[in-house]
C-alpha cells in the first residue's frame, strides 16, 4: 500500500498539500492526515477523497503528546506501506520580544520549540523505517531560517533547526535515494498571522502568496531532488541577503518587517 503522511492538515500549507498530493502520486492508495482540529480534518477528508478518489485516514490528536504517535505506529506495524512522502507541515509562531515576554507567554514560545522542532523530528524518525527508494521528505520551515530575526527570535530560531535539520537529512539519505527537501516560504496567506499576533504590515501583505503556490513549487522542488525549496524571487534574494548583508543592517530592516 502506498501512502503519503501530512502533519498539520486542517489548514494552510498542510491542508494544501493535502489537495495537490494526488496529482503528484498518480497511484496513492491513501493520504494519512493528522491535526489537532478533527473536524477540520473531516472537512479535508470530504473533499479530497469527493474530487480524486484518494483514501483520507484521519488521526486526529496533538502532536505534542503520544497519543498521535502510538496510533499512527500502530497502523505502520500493522499494515507496513510503502510511505512515498511525508510533509511535516504542524507548526506555529509566536511574536514576542524575549525581554517582555511574560510567564503565559514563555509557555507559547516554548510550546513553539516542541512543535516546530520536536514533533517534527519525531515524527521523521517514527517514518523513516517504511521509506524506500524515492520517497520523499518535506518539512516546513520558513524564510526566517535564513538569519536572526528580533522580535521573533525564539520562532526564526526553530526555523533555522528546521532547515538545518533537513539539509543534514538529506545528506544522509542520499544513499538510500531518499530524498530531503526544507521548504522556506516567506509570508503566506494563510491562518498563520491569526495565530503569530503580529498585524500584517503594508510590505507583508504587498508580497504574501497563496500556499497553492508554494506548495506546487515545493513538490515540483522535490520531484527535481532539491534539498531547498524557496518559492519566488524576493524570498531567494533574502536567503542570498541572510549569507551577504552584515546583520546590523539586517536587524534593523527586520523590524519594519516584522511590525
Amino acid at each position: 500500500m502506498r501512502i503519503a503522511i501530512v502533519t498539520g492538515a486542517s489548514s494552510g500549507i498542510g491542508r494544501e498539500f493535502v489537495n495537490q498530493i494526488p496529482g503528484f502520486y498518480k497511484h496513492l492508495d491513501e493520504i494519512w492526515v493528522t491535526a489537532r482540529r478533527g473536524e477540520r480534518l473531516e472537512e479535508v477528508k470530504q473533499e479530497v477523497e469527493g474530487r480524486t478518489g484518494v483514501y483520507v485516514r484521519i488521526f486526529a490528536g496533538d502532536l505534542e503528546k503520544d497519543l498521535v504517535y502510538k496510533q499512527i505506529l500502530n497502523r505502520l506495524e500493522n499494515q507496513s506501506p510503502d510511505i512515498r512522502m511525508l510533509v511535516n507541515a504542524a507548526g506555529f509562531g509566536k511574536i514576542g520580544s524575549s525581554a517582555h515576554i511574560a510567564k503565559e507567554d514563555a509557555a507559547v514560545q516554548l510550546r513553539m520549540i516542541d512543535v516546530n522542532c520536536r514533533s517534527l523530528t519525531r515524527m521523521t524518525f517514527l517514518v523513516l523505517p517504511y521509506m524506500s527508494k524515492g520517497s520523499r521528505i518535506l518539512n516546513i520551515s520558513s524564510g526566517a531560517s535564513f538569519c536572526p530575526q528580533p522580535g521573533f527570535t525564539v520562532y526564526a530560531a526553530t526555523k533555522a533547526y528546521v532547515t538545518s535539520f533537513s539539509r543534514g537529512l538529506y545528506e544522509e539519505m542520499k544513499e538510500e535515494g531518499i530524498v530531503v527537501t526544507a521548504v522556506c516560504p516567506g509570508p503566506v496567506d494563510t491562518e498563520f498571522f491569526d495565530v503569530s499576533g503580529t498585524t500584517h504590515s503594508k510590505i507583508k501583505e504587498s508580497v504574501m502568496v497563496p500556499a497553492c503556490d508554494v506548495v506546487r513549487t515545493a513538490l515540483l522542488d522535490s520531484r527535481m531532488k532539491k534539498p531547498l525549496s524557496v518559492h519566488g524571487a524576493l524570498m531567494k534574494g533574502a536567503r542570498i541577503a541572510g549569507k551577504l548583508v552584515p546583520e546590523e543592517i539586517l536587524f534593523s530592516a527586520m523590524d519594519k518587517w516584522i511590525r
